[in-house]
């Protein structure tokens, strides 16, 4: 076999690891990282940047009271991330909020949270079910993986162009299996939505907000979101498939919730 081929594959051997402990609800799978510092100093640039525009806009933080609530939430989470990460607590938190009608909310690494007030006013979201969604931004965060999306489509392209350099594929045959990679790739972006939700579960019940609330937060969702693709082409699980493993784990992380009422 080609010594370059060896190496590119010893590479992504090498790469295959996981970024947190298990927790409770017991997420344990394998992911292929390959090393990039530069991914967060980029997000950190471009969470600033959409921090100063919205500021320029006079739409960042606009509202004390729905900041106050994100705020309130994230500081009851963050403490929990110790139990997947031990080095999350320590990174750089900061959270805020958009005014904008979107369903929105997301976390960057290194702990870079943005609520949209849409998704607030709209959905008429709790306290517990914004501990839900940010649950489950922070979880996406926690398991890096935009550094895995980013580490799979890497490894797509160094392939197809070692392919194409040692001759025995035709550029074009190696365009067709990009496309259908695409496909068999879209389970991926379902495990990394069903991790943010199951991590997401019990850092919101170990924080005192009942899990059951994830619940009507999908439902929710659900109603909000119209017709929408069958789930084996899409790379989020259905509605109704997320509200069963939702509920499935359930018992597992209810005493958690139990245990931090008290």
């Amino acid at each position: 076999m080609n010594k370059i081929y060896l190496f590119f594959i010893s590479a992504v051997l090498s790469a295959c690891s996981t970024t947190t402990d298990k927790g409770a609800v017991g997420v344990s799978r394998k992911q292929f990282l390959i090393p990039s510092a530069e991914i967060e100093t980029e997000s950190a640039k471009s969470y600033e940047k959409i921090k100063a525009d919205a500021s320029a806009k006079k739409i960042l933080n606009a509202s004390p009271v729905y900041l106050k609530r994100v705020q309130t939430v994230a500081n009851k989470l963050i403490p929990h991330t110790s139990i997947f990460r031990a080095d999350a607590v320590n990174w750089k938190w900061d959270v805020n909020i958009i005014t904008s009608p979107e369903l929105n909310a997301w976390c960057m690494p290194g702990g870079k949270i943005m609520f949209y007030t849409g998704i607030i006013e709209k959905l008429s979201l709790t306290d517990a079910e914004i501990a839900a969604v940010m649950g489950h931004e922070i979880s996406h965060a926690l398991r890096e993986h935009g550094r895995e999306r980013y580490s799979q489509e890497m490894a797509k392209q160094i392939g197809a162009s070692l392919l194409v350099m040692s001759g025995k594929v035709k550029e074009e045959y190696v365009q067709l299996g990009l496309m259908a990679s695409v496909f068999f790739s879209l389970k991926y972006g379902r495990d990394q939505e069903s991790e943010a939700d199951t991590i997401g579960l019990e850092l919101m019940a170990r924080a005192g907000y009942n899990p059951q609330e994830a619940v009507t937060l999908w439902k929710k969702m659900g109603a909000a979101g119209g017709s929408k693709a069958p789930e084996w082409l899409s790379t989020h699980p259905s509605d109704e498939s997320r509200i069963q493993s939702i509920t499935a784990l359930l018992p597992k992380v209810t005493p958690l919730y139990q245990a931090a009422k008290k």
